[in-house]
């Protein structure tokens, strides 16, 4: 038979582990929200800002809300609850990529006049950090070199915004924007494809179409079973929900930015377009769960659905691109 002081002792510790499991699971659920969408700024000091100013300070707001949401950035989380979620680490992978794909458009090309030109020493700087190890825990961490990127975006923000300084520069030239759109057309397809193949499908292998002389490293049959494994649909769907996330700012920020282009070419409609179907597929999920029914079964494929607003997007991006190509 136990003392009275073992089973008072026990007592209480089955108290404190409830209330700690109890205090996991509300933060679990407190951080696995996905942030809400904000203003992008295309003013400042209530005048006009110049040219750049939104797609920067959009990114800076995007790069900075991926650190700062609630939970903080838990990619790179070794203790509980952040080690114990995929969903949210999964979103913030999604908005990373398109944070990456931008800051590597602004240092290449908005900031260039042309090949030749001198680079611009802070974004050369943001660039590369934020292609950092995204699960970097520690020495230095994954958040230090992202701040550091954000630090490098607002020191070329606030040149940009000085008229006394005419080192630091935004081109919104059409051949600009046609290179981050293919750059955004690209992943756009690929996270497509993904989310399709989540019931499992039989493709015509059309890797050399169009090119007779062309050749692969590796032959693949003529016909490819592709299928997302089931471990990995929820994953992949909520990557590109952070994806359309993010990208729903970039765009609203290159309408303001680009918008003597846009107008010219008379394409803005096709860009609204785009970011209609990017909102519609950041939807507020009603299911616990991601739901993998099969095609037409009775059970809704959330995957399928997210596809479907992805393809639409991915199809206005090829038109406006064609539209921004045109004389």
């Amino acid at each position: 038979m136990l003392p009275d002081g073992a089973g008072i002792a026990g007592r209480i510790g089955a108290v404190v582990l409830a209330l700690f499991v109890i205090v996991q699971l509300g933060l679990a659920w407190y951080w696995s929200r996905e942030p809400a969408p904000f203003w992008v700024r295309w003013e400042e000091s209530q005048q006009p800002a110049v040219r750049g100013f939104a797609t920067t300070d959009t990114l800076i707001e995007v790069a900075r809300t991926l650190l700062d949401k609630p939970g903080g950035y838990l990619s790179n989380d070794i203790g509980p609850p952040g080690v114990l979620l995929d969903n949210i680490p999964s979103w913030e992978f999604g908005v990373l990529v398109q944070v990456r794909d931008l800051a590597r458009a602004l240092r290449n090309d908005f900031s260039r006049s042309q090949t030749q030109s001198l680079e611009e020493p802070d974004l050369a700087a943001a660039d590369p950090a934020f292609h950092f190890d995204s699960e970097r825990w520690i020495l230095p961490s994954t958040e230090k070199k992202y701040r550091d990127a954000i630090r490098a975006l607002e020191r070329y923000r606030d040149r940009l915004s000085n008229p006394a300084d005419q080192d630091a520069q935004f081109f919104a030239r059409a051949d600009n924007l046609r290179d981050w759109l293919a750059i955004v057309e690209k992943r756009l397809g690929d996270l497509s494809q993904r989310l399709s193949a989540s019931v499992g499908q039989r493709r015509v292998n059309t890797d050399l179409a169009g090119d007779p002389s062309a050749s692969v490293a590796t032959p693949r049959p003529g016909d490819i079973v592709v299928k997302t494994p089931w471990l990995e649909l929820d994953n992949v769907f909520f990557e590109a929900r952070g994806a359309a996330w993010a990208l729903t700012h970039f765009l609203r920020a290159a309408e303001y930015d680009f918008g003597d282009v846009l107008d010219d070419k008379n394409a803005k409609v096709s860009l609204r377009q785009i970011i209609r179907e990017l909102e519609a597929a950041q939807e507020p999920l009603m299911s616990p769960i991601i739901l993998n029914g099969s095609g037409f079964a009775i059970f809704a494929n959330h995957s399928l659905v997210m596809a479907s607003y992805l393809s639409r997007a991915n199809s206005a991006v090829i038109d406006l691109r064609e539209l921004l190509g045109e004389g």
